[in-house]
């Protein structure tokens, strides 16, 4: 017996589903409503789709993010009228800021029911409008111009690389269904831009080599954007220092690879002595702090930034925006390079060999702690491993230490939130086939608890849960003094552990509170694939931000 695909009968829900189906949308995150109803029966009815049900709709979003990071695909969130599609919010600023392609449906009243008193509704048009690349605001009726404004929302999402919002009003009855498909929408392709022909043009080639400093910087970026033959010639020239952000997933021996840990103990001669005749930035947002207050204070000359899309003037001296990939950009650069006399990079490496020196003295001495714990775990990760890292001191942490080239790292990075990153590496693993790791402070943990709560965890999936019993970035940060205010208000002091939502979320469970524990239990935890498994890692709530903080001193 042949399966027949069920309908909603609402015509504008066939039409959107019509086109999703068209355009490739084949991933559909949704949150359980009934003003959805239509486009939930519609898309869980259709075998092309793959759906998920994710009660929380801000979890649901951020899964939905974790899903696109790794697909490099257009990925749906649906949800009913009302405050859900307010909990979108964070996901669509974050993938606004990260350029992930992310389709928010929104489904609504009809426009004669919003602001007469009506229940569950509010002012859904447009209300992502400072961070969204197209907002489609359909009428109640299927039309050609429902199907324009769909088609061109999806289209934008995946040319210009971020959020799309389609806000999608139903009138009941909203259950009523069908085996026949009562449209057909046209299916319509946009003229685009033809791609032009990269040429770098003469003056930049002459500045390019002409320069004795030139400081490359790369921020978050998709591994493998680099070919690994243009990375060893770059490395090969005196005249280039080559920043790197743990979220770069570039590897190369010569690289900094810990910035602040370079540049920390610079004093103003070795600033000004590093200072670049050129900075060329790529990729993403940059997590270190020291290297962007440098680069704001000790401007270069000429600060070009390339990417096909978008130029941030993060340090306030951006010359040119290059419109290319990185790729193609740096074999113009190098086909033509000519190399100068010049000891930029001779000295950095210098440097680099000191600091490293000094860090492994001072690590071999320190107790248990969140540094060392860190340092520990990044050691033992199994390679080849998906590594999904939450912000705050548990990305700043990573910084510093040395990871396998193996292991590819993701974190949140658009606006540096702490409020999806479990939900977002779930959503990654799920899309993933690959072991992941999850990294996670206790702050952004609990914050993100309902991550938990879905049907779709990998077996294999593991989170490394480092509790230090509050914010202890806050220790580390400016204004921090030890009075009942602080402890309150900043760091959120809390006596909590994760053993009964790993009970209630069916993960297995460990707990270390020393090194010995650690070592006999990390084995065991990332072994164990049966079922989904959380480590927790209790350290010393005040004594991590004076080793942090001596670390820096002790590289001087």
């Amino acid at each position: 017996m042949t399966h027949q695909n069920k309908y909603p009968k609402i015509p504008l829900a066939q039409s959107l589903l019509e086109i999703c189906k068209n355009k490739g949308v084949k991933h559909i995150v949704i949150s359980p409503g009934s003003r959805n109803a239509p486009l939930t029966i519609g898309f869980a009815s259709n075998s092309f789709f793959k759906c998920y049900s994710i009660a929380d709709e801000r979890c649901a979003a951020f899964f939905a993010l974790g899903l696109a990071q790794q697909l490099n695909e257009l990925v749906a969130v649906v949800c009913t009228s009302g405050s859900a599609v307010l909990n979108y919010y964070p996901a669509v600023a974050e993938a606004f800021y990260s350029q992930i392609p992310l389709v928010i449906i929104s489904t609504d009243r009809p426009h004669d029911k919003i602001d007469i008193g009506d229940g569950q509704t509010i002012r859904q048009e447009n209300v992502f409008a400072n961070h969204i690349i197209n907002s489609a605001n359909l009428t109640e009726l299927a039309s050609e111009e429902n199907d324009i404004a769909i088609q061109y929302a999806l289209q934008l999402a995946l040319s210009q690389k971020g959020p799309v919002h389609i806000n999608v009003p139903f009138e009941e009855p909203l259950y009523e269904t069908t085996t026949e498909i009562l449209v057909q929408p046209k299916c319509i392709q946009f003229n685009t831009p033809k791609e032009k022909t990269f040429v770098l043009k003469e003056e930049y080639i002459s500045k390019w080599n002409t320069s004795k400093k030139k400081l490359i910087l790369v921020g978050e970026s998709k591994p493998n954007a680099i070919e690994q033959t243009i990375i060893d010639e770059l490395a090969e020239d005196n005249s280039v220092v080559i920043m790197i952000e743990k979220t770069s997933n570039l590897h190369h021996a010569s690289f900094v690879a810990n910035i602040d840990t370079v540049i920390t103990p610079f004093k103003s001669d070795d600033f000004e002595y590093f200072k670049p005749d050129i900075l060329l930035t790529f990729g993403g947002m940059v997590v270190s702090k020291r290297i962007k207050a440098f680069l704001r204070k000790y401007k270069s000359n000429e600060h070009w930034h390339v990417d096909t899309l978008r130029a941030y003037n993060t340090y306030g001296c951006l010359t040119k925006h290059f419109e290319v990939d990185i790729q193609t950009f740096l074999e113009q650069i190098l086909a033509n390079k000519i190399l100068i006399e010049t000891d930029y990079n001779t000295k950095m490496q210098e440097i680099i060999h000191l600091r490293k020196t000094k860090s492994k003295t001072y690590m071999e001495n320190i107790p248990f702690s969140d540094f060392k714990v860190f340092d520990a775990i990044i050691k033992k990760l199994p390679k080849g491993c998906q590594l999904q890292v939450s912000n705050s001191s548990a990305i700043r942490y990573l910084q510093l230490l040395d990871i396998d080239e193996s292991i590819t790292v993701f974190c949140n990075r658009g606006t540096s939130g702490i409020d999806g990153s479990t939900s977002t590496a779930i959503g990654a693993a799920v899309a993933s086939n690959r072991q992941t790791v999850f990294i996670t402070g206790d702050i952004s943990f609990f914050y993100d608890s309902n991550a938990l709560w879905n049907s779709y965890v990998p077996k294999n999936f593991k989170i490394i849960l480092v509790n230090n019993g509050g914010g202890g970035i806050f220790r580390i940060l400016p204004g921090h003094e030890e009075n009942e205010v602080f402890n309150t208000f900043f760091e959120t002091s809390h006596v909590l552990d994760a053993s009964h939502l790993a009970k209630m979320f069916h993960f297995n469970y460990q707990c270390c509170t020393n090194f010995e524990e650690l070592e006999n239990n990390f084995i065991t935890f990332i072994n164990d694939n049966n079922m989904p498994s959380l480590l927790e890692i209790k350290t010393p709530e005040k004594l991590n931000d004076k080793i942090l903080l001596d670390y820096f001193k002790n590289l001087k």
